[in-house]
């Protein structure tokens, strides 16, 4: 495996994926971005809602809890292996799993995937834009087995 995740469970939360599990969530990501023989760093913080909040809140002035949040490092240190980081609120993630009726894992697997495709660069900021990202998201996830996440 080329990547390497550095997971720390600051939500309180339990019986969360294993690190084992979003580093291979993250090593799709990256084999399907192209990127399958560089290594690769990452960290993973699972935050509560109040800590995605403020997160939300400081870097995008959006005041509530979001699944998932990217933090991508500066070129130079990207060019050295060094993605960035990733905050995922598990209570939002549990949440919408739930209310979307998706398995919790497929929730979580997609919202990695999403969040290490903004640290190399991919957004969805505009429509032409989140077609290309939305289509290498589903594409990585068949991957993985699980369904396309944008259909319901």
């Amino acid at each position: 495996m080329s990547v390497t995740i550095e997971l720390v469970n600051a939500s309180g939360e339990r019986g969360l994926p294993l690190k084992r599990q979003f580093a291979e969530w993250a090593q799709a990501a990256l084999v399907g971005a192209g990127l399958e023989k560089v290594k690769r760093a990452l960290s993973i913080r699972l935050v509560g809602e109040e800590e995605s909040a403020q997160l939300n809140g400081d870097y995008r002035s959006k005041g509530y809890a979001t699944n998932v949040l990217s933090f991508p490092l500066p070129a130079g240190f990207q060019a050295a292996g060094q993605l960035g980081d990733l905050a995922l609120c598990a209570a939002v993630v549990k949440r919408e799993a739930n209310e979307q009726q998706k398995a919790p894992q497929d929730h979580w697997a997609h919202l990695v995937v999403h969040g290490v495709l903004h640290l190399l660069g991919y957004d969805h900021e505009q429509t032409k834009d989140a077609k290309v990202m939305e289509a290498l998201e589903v594409r990585i996830l068949h991957g993985l087995g699980i369904r396309d996440p944008y259909k319901s």
